[in-house]
């Protein structure tokens, strides 16, 4: 009598032979590239430094394609990107101390943002772990602990059998909803040992589901359906999860209207009759929303820029999918359901009753009207011209990427994606600096359709060395830059809070010759050409920047009594 546990693979003959008599000349590093590939990884980003020098030595001896940028943090952003687009854990190669901390902050943005990011990094030599001061170059007491508050899981590697299956975790662990960053590190002498070990093949990394639990799932399909004044919030989890289509069709099912998150912009369709759009700061929206009776929320954890600052305070009841267990009634008391998007949504689907609501259009379009009006009292044309001729120029299947800058808050709100998973933004963590890297990691990952990165000129900077990055690997990234000569948001907020702004104000390059010194050309425009010299860049291979010299306000808040 067998069992299943029993059941083992067999190696044939000739598998036998190549795990015995494995290539010469290898070293830790390849078991590590191995392993990438084995798991189905085919890019890879990073930054060489002097303890990760076997893991990019091994790269040669390997297929794996490596884009290399000029600041780890850059490189944390492209990864970032290159995980967002394509739903894939993106390999981050870091050297130790200095070289992995800068990274911290893309890795917060990734956690932010569920991206789904494998940072591999070197350690000092086995010899200087456990705390003690050896004095080891890039020491630091215990390296896993700056990140273990920032990323999904850490795992430490002390000897080279380890690699495979401590990287294959951190993969699983990356892909499993919510997706994440995850943290590995290897020290320099496991790194460059040369090794007998057989090359990697067999790895298993199969992520888990998170699945709904039907008892929870039939009760929301009963409060949906017997609901009568319906509404859905769509945060990023749909977008992650590819549901956007199940989206739609719940809320046709039930006649719901719905607003999409910052994060979840393009998870319902803008033009749609039931779409409330993304003016999640807007209380004509948000009293919209507390006078739903039933109220879905879909992969969002309702924080600070999904609830208009905290000031949305929901009446009726609300049901909330939430793959992250950690964000499930954070904010708001709710039928809580632990579960992935995409999962949730297509049991709802199967259960919940058609209702019909012939008044559900109007009132989107009562609401929609509202803000516009609002928005148009305030002389705000010069803003909305800026990012209606954006939209125009670029082409509805091409990914943008969005820093901290008053453009972007803009188009948080206003902007259409046309599209599901093709607007990003650092709005999860709110760094600056990572729209341009981010085009780099997105342009990368699919290099058959112009990016657009859009940043302010104070972010600008942060990322301006990638110029150099852009050309080398000739990616189609056009950057747009704001130039307000400052933090543009922060000299408003200082100005209307204390009077008068400090330390907002920047001198700044001339960022068009800038640009043309890295062999990247470059373009001064004006509110008036910026939507063809935009759409120009954009239609040319390679990379490029327009530069737009523009003093830009924000909308007034609905948020502060």
């Amino acid at each position: 009598m067998t069992h299943d546990h029993d059941l083992v693979l067999r190696p044939t003959a000739a598998e036998t032979s190549a795990a015995l008599n494995p290539p010469p000349g290898r070293n830790g590093g390849d078991l590590v590239v191995e392993t990438l590939t084995g798991l189905g990884a085919t890019t890879v980003f990073g930054l060489p430094g002097q303890h990760a020098l076997g893991m990019f030595d091994a790269l040669r001896r390997s297929d794996l394609r490596y884009v290399g940028l000029r600041v780890e943090n850059n490189a944390g952003f492209a990864a970032d990107a290159y995980g967002r687009v394509t739903g894939e854990a993106a390999p981050l190669l870091l050297s130790t101390g200095p070289g992995a901390l800068t990274s911290l902050a893309a890795l917060q943005e990734a956690a932010a943002a569920s991206a789904p990011v494998l940072a591999i990094s070197s350690q000092i030599p086995t010899a200087g772990l456990g705390g003690g001061r050896h004095g080891y170059l890039h020491e630091l007491p215990d390296q896993q602990a700056s990140f273990r508050g920032v990323v999904k899981s850490v795992h430490t590697v002390r000897t080279q059998s380890q690699i495979p299956s401590a990287i294959a975790a951190a993969w699983e662990s990356a892909l499993t909803v919510p997706h994440g960053p995850v943290w590995v590190e290897i020290p320099q002498d496991v790194l460059l040992a040369q090794t007998s070990l057989p090359v990697v093949t067999a790895l298993d990394a199969t992520p888990k589901d998170v699945v709904p639990r039907p008892e929870l799932t039939a009760v929301a399909a009963h409060l949906l359906s017997n609901a009568t004044r319906p509404a859905i919030i769509a945060g990023g989890g749909v977008v992650r999860a590819d549901a956007a289509g199940k989206l739609r069709a719940l809320a046709e099912k039930l006649d719901a209207p719905v607003i999409t998150t910052f994060g979840g912009k393009g998870a319902f369709p803008w033009e749609h009759p039931l779409s409330l759009q993304s003016w999640l700061e807007d209380r004509h929206t948000t009293d919209f929303l507390e006078d739903a009776d039933v109220l879905l929320v879909v992969g969002s954890g309702l924080g600070e820029l999904s609830s208009n600052y905290h000031t949305f305070k929901p009446r009726g009841r609300v049901i909330q999918i939430e793959a992250d267990l950690g964000k499930l009634e954070s904010n708001h008391p709710a039928l809580g359901i632990h579960a992935d998007a995409r999962l949730a949504l297509s049991a709802l689907l199967e259960t919940v009753g058609e209702r019909t609501d012939p008044t559900a259009a109007d009132r989107v379009g009562t609401v929609l009207t509202r803000v516009r009006e609002r928005i148009a009292a305030q002389e705000l044309t010069l803003e909305q011209d800026v990012l209606a001729s954006v939209r125009r120029a670029l082409p509805d299947d091409s990914p943008s990427f969005w820093d901290m800058t008053i453009l972007a808050y803009w188009a948080w709100s206003a902007f259409d994606p046309r599209g599901s998973n093709t607007m990003h933004s650092a709005q999860g963590a709110g760094g600056l600096g990572y729209g341009f890297p981010a085009a780099l990691g997105a342009a990368a990952a699919d290099p058959t359709r112009p990016v657009l990165a859009v940043s302010g000129d104070g972010g600008a900077l942060y990322s301006i060395a990638e110029l150099a990055t852009a050309k080398q690997y000739d990616l189609n990234v056009t950057w747009l830059i704001v130039d307000d000569g400052g933090y543009g948001i922060l000299r408003e907020y200082m100005t209307d809070t204390f009077g008068e702004a400090t330390a907002t104000e920047l001198s700044r390059p001339d960022y068009v010759a800038l640009a043309e010194s890295f062999g990247v050309p470059g373009v001064r425009t004006t509110r008036e050409t910026l939507e063809v010299d935009l759409a120009k860049a954009l239609a040319a291979p390679g990379p490029s920047l327009v530069l737009l010299p523009a003093v830009l306000r924000m909308f007034a808040p609905t948020h502060q009594g």
